[in-house]
């Protein structure tokens, strides 16, 4: 890529989308194109194909899916992965017929086994059964990697793809019903916080072990990836650490500021038991993440109270 390069953030609103953005535009690429679910709905076929005829992007970065957590996941199974399914389906397909010159695939650290070896190394993917409460998501997600793969075996493409750990952020969805842990415990210790209450449930037993990762670093990394890499084994993108659920409640309690007591709702599921991905790959090339969880954490929370109504 140069600084003239027709670029396209496919969810360029999202958490993840809209970070690459931003590092896009702090690297000086001047040629970057956004398009909102109203400007193009990339469930429809014929709009995404009009879409790429006319701007014809030579690079393009997919970060659009339909996201949530196990809430949602679980709720919502058809929705997931058919949705999922059709907007990867339309976005690779049309790519691959507009001749762009290089795709980054972006999937979930959900298409490993539900108790593959930690931590996660790619080989381990279709290994063993997925985690059942967001399995639908994880199996339009595997698709879209093995898309990718048939594509440059088939037709030579240049499509390659990054399996992201969890993220948060500038721009996350911070809906109880559809959010994910780190942006839902935020949510909850905040509402707890300005309306006095004693105590926050949170589910599960808070053991099980997840890693987490800032949207910007997570954007340094597509970057990086789209001029130094392509192959096509996917590759794991994570921070190389981890935190119990128990403590990462205990730090976003701090951060926010809540004096009450956290309560556990052991009937409410805990999801898989541990998620740390293997990212010495990514490593080895030369990459590495800038921000650690406590400050990331109040970044994404700065984030959250300037979205806030005035008073809330």
């Amino acid at each position: 890529m140069n600084n003239a390069s027709k670029i396209y953030v496919a969810g360029h609103r999202g958490l993840v989308g809209s970070a690459i953005w931003r590092e896009l535009e702090r690297q000086g690429f001047k040629n970057l194109i956004g398009r909102t679910r109203p400007e193009v709905n990339l469930l429809d076929t014929a709009a995404v194909q009009k879409f790429f005829a006319e701007t014809k992007p030579e690079f393009v970065f997919y970060a659009a899916a339909k996201v949530g957590g196990i809430l949602a996941n679980d709720t919502q199974p058809a929705a997931f992965l058919f949705e999922n399914l059709q907007i990867q389906n339309n976005l690779i397909h049309t790519a691959y017929q507009t001749g762009t010159r290089k795709l980054l695939f972006l999937g979930s650290s959900c298409i490993y086994p539900r108790l593959a070896p930690q931590p996660l190394k790619e080989e381990y993917l279709l290994t063993g059964e997925l985690e059942p409460t967001n399995q639908w998501y994880a199996v339009a997600k595997i698709a879209g990697i093995k898309l990718c793969q048939a594509y440059r075996r088939q037709y030579g493409c240049d499509f390659i793809s990054a399996m992201p750990t969890n993220m948060y952020g500038p721009n996350d969805n911070y809906d109880l019903q559809t959010s994910h842990v780190l942006p839902a415990l935020i949510r909850k210790f905040h509402d707890a916080k300005i309306n006095s209450a004693a105590t926050v449930t949170c589910w599960g037993t808070g053991a099980p072990l997840r890693e987490f990762l800032y949207a910007d670093d997570l954007a340094g990394a597509c970057v990086f990836l789209m001029q130094n890499y392509s192959e096509e084994q996917f590759i794991n993108v994570g921070s190389g650490s981890e935190i119990t659920i128990r403590e990462l409640s205990e730090l976003v309690k701090r951060v926010v500021g809540f004096a009450g007591e956290i309560v556990w709702d052991t009937t409410k599921p805990n999801g898989t038991p541990r998620k740390l991905m293997d990212s010495s790959r990514l490593f080895a090339l030369g990459w590495k993440p800038q921000v650690d969880l406590e400050t990331g954490i109040r970044l994404a929370y700065g984030d959250f109270l300037g979205k806030q109504p005035r008073g809330k």
